[in-house]
């Protein structure tokens, strides 16, 4: 079944949900921040997860899989992790949505998708380190929605904007939740990992010549800095990134004219058997760039 009885089709469906579900997650991610017990678990190196990570997801899934029983949900915490009580954490104030969503016309491909091709990736916390360290701006929440592979929708949600705000895309069909700005022209300003950095790394930024180079946490965070114009490009040549931190941010940056591919600019899959490591790195770049200029520059570092 593509459609409710009312004519709605899935894809606008699940997006209106997938909103409120992570203005939902936001409101659970603030409150475990304000008990001041953020019950930390280290996954390995430099992968933390905290009660934040956990409470979030399993509202999510839960919330999503309920309403959508048929669509494969993969998130980033493992199913042993440790299952939390949320009751108490679970609040819908403050949650605006976007009802213009559902009145969106789609191609007639998109209409026509049903539940059962849908597979929905979570990061319910990205910027887990930021987060632990009081960076709390960096954090966000990622839900991405992929259709034979590739990134149909996504929904970035900032809890500790100020006021907290969700962010979404449909390529090609629409996009709201802020103000998208392209960046400065006569300069360029690079964005990449705050906490992973290496050789390879400082190579790519090196052979680009930046004229600044913000260094952050989260993948969620970096593509906001190009949404928000305050960046042009988003260079990670590295393993680390998974496809829960990307199906999203790439969706919404598509849906705002930029560019998300991996460091040879092939397109990431997002199917349900997919690896879930961006085993060769990412690049992404803001409405108005030339990508295919970016991935030239850094085709020495694949020499």
């Amino acid at each position: 079944m593509c459609s409710t009885a009312a004519g709605t089709p899935v894809l606008l469906r699940l997006v209106t949900e997938v909103v409120n579900a992570a203005g939902v997650a936001g409101n659970i991610v603030r409150k475990v921040l304000q008990t001041g017990n953020l019950g930390v678990v280290d996954k390995g190196i430099n992968d933390l997860q905290t009660k934040a990570d956990r409470a979030a997801q399993q509202y999510i899934i839960s919330k999503l899989s309920s309403q959508f029983p048929k669509a494969a949900i993969i998130g980033e915490e493992p199913d042993d992790s440790e299952i939390e009580t949320i009751d108490d954490l679970v609040s819908n104030e403050n949650i605006t949505g976007f009802p213009e969503i559902s009145k969106y016309e789609l191609p007639e491909t998109l209409k026509s998708i049903s539940e059962d091709q849908i597979v929905i990736w979570v990061d319910p916390l990205d910027g887990t380190a930021e987060f632990t360290q009081g960076l709390i701006e960096h954090v966000t929440i990622l839900i991405g929605v992929a259709v034979g592979g590739k990134a149909l929708a996504g929904v970035i949600h900032q809890p500790f904007f100020n006021p907290p705000r969700t962010i979404y895309g449909i390529p090609n069909v629409g996009l709201g939740g802020m103000n998208f700005k392209n960046p400065p022209q006569g300069s360029r300003i690079i964005t990449t990992t705050r906490s992973h950095s290496s050789e390879r790394v400082e190579k790519a930024l090196s052979v680009l010549s930046p004229t600044e180079v913000l260094r952050v946490g989260g993948a969620g965070h970096k593509v906001m800095l190009l949404l928000e114009g305050k960046a042009h490009a988003y260079v990670y040549p590295s393993p680390g990134c998974k496809k829960w931190d990307t199906c999203a941010p790439e969706a919404v940056l598509l849906a705002a004219g930029g560019m998300l591919t991996d460091m040879t600019g092939n397109p990431y899959k997002y199917g349900a058997d997919v690896q879930h490591i961006n085993q060769t790195g990412v690049l992404a770049t803001a409405s108005g760039e030339d990508h295919s200029w970016y991935l030239k520059q850094l085709s020495e570092l694949n020499q």
